[in-house]
């Protein structure tokens, strides 16, 4: 039994070296692949057709609902007009005839928010991509948005970045299913159309700031913390030191101008908007948010788009970041000792003011 035991404790002892020296080389790893990717292009760009994926939709279904010999007739008709069509392009581009009808493009961009707006960075690279090649006159651009919002200043840039491709005279569609709130609905203002299923959340366009406060547990146990600041406005609350009256009416100031701005900037996208009425706060249900103006439609995304497959070719575009070690080896725990040690790195090498 005692050999048991201390085969067992030996055990345990080496899966753990094991486990933390694996943990530590990853995030060794990480950081050198954080490192190369803010000097260097480490993602792709993927692009697909959802006409064809919508093509296939309908031509399982089809198939699935004939009989074995009314399959083997519709696969063979279809295969028949297929290369009948391709034959045709062919002759065309090889008698010169150039007269062939260009169909319009309808891309689709993806933008999944959280508090960061983390996705912004796709995004920007995404609609770099789409404004390289698409024309003002034709094209259309629809972002298939999701997000309750977050920081100010991510999703200011966020924003901002749709912002270029209304600036380009690019018709731009907001596509929500689920919710675009506070900040999500910032960036979806900024489009030409809203559209927006019927119990999808909108609107919130208000700011809000909250923090706990420590200072009276601190002082009942006898310690004390101090803020040394230069600048009258540098820090005016605090979680452990003593907050004044003083403090909090500039925090206040503050909360207030920043929603002056949001007011203004949504206005100047949506100048039909009630903005008395709807920049409270409050939040509308998609069929509420019709009667209000903060949408233009009540439609799904993928009821928006099937109607543009009709009339377009719809492409779907997305910058996809390559993953780091950990994350190929499903290592979630080691994700925020990543960062942590990567911000460590960066305070070492680059000395920043907060």
């Amino acid at each position: 039994m005692e050999f048991l035991t201390e085969f067992g404790l030996f055990i345990a002892k080496t899966a753990t070296l094991v486990v933390a020296v694996i943990v530590i080389i990853s995030v060794i790893l990480s950081a050198a692949h954080k490192e190369k990717d803010d000097h260097g292009d480490e993602g792709e760009l993927r692009v697909r057709k959802l006409n064809e994926k919508y093509r296939k939709l309908k031509d399982s279904l089809q198939a699935r609902l004939r009989s074995e010999s009314e399959r083997k007739i519709f696969e063979k008709a279809r295969k028949k007009a297929e290369k009948a069509k391709e034959k045709a392009a062919k002759a065309k581009r090889k008698s010169g005839d150039t007269g062939e009808e260009v169909k319009p493009r309808v891309y689709v961009l993806d933008f999944d928010g959280d508090i960061k707006a983390s996705d912004t960075d796709s995004l920007r690279r995404s609609i770099t991509a789409v404004l390289s090649v698409a024309e003002p006159e034709t094209d259309e651009v629809v972002i298939r948005l999701e997000s309750g919002g977050g920081l100010v200043h991510s999703y200011g840039l966020a924003a901002a970045q749709l912002d270029r491709i209304r600036a380009r005279g690019i018709k731009l569609t907001a596509c929500v299913d689920k919710v675009a709130a506070s900040g999500g609905y910032m960036m979806a203002c900024v489009a030409d159309r809203i559209v927006a299923s019927p119990f999808a959340i909108l609107g919130s366009i208000g700011v809000v700031a909250q923090l706990p406060n420590f200072h009276r547990f601190l002082k009942k146990n006898d310690v004390d913390f101090e803020v040394l600041t230069a600048g009258e406005h540098k820090r005016t609350m605090t979680i452990f030191g003593e907050n004044t009256e003083k403090g909090r009416a500039k925090f206040l100031e503050d909360l207030e101008d920043t929603h002056v701005l949001f007011k203004e900037y949504v206005g100047e996208r949506r100048p039909g908007l009630d903005m008395t009425a709807v920049a409270n706060g409050d939040i509308w249900f998609g069929r509420r948010a019709l009667e209000v103006n903060l949408i233009d439609d009540i439609k799904t995304s993928d009821e928006f788009l099937i109607e543009a497959c009709d009339r377009a070719d719809v492409i779907s575009v997305s910058y996809q970041r390559k993953r780091t070690l950990p994350e190929k080896l499903g290592l979630a725990t080691s994700a925020a000792l990543e960062h942590t040690v990567w911000r460590v790195l960066s305070a070492f090498r680059n000395q920043k003011i907060q």
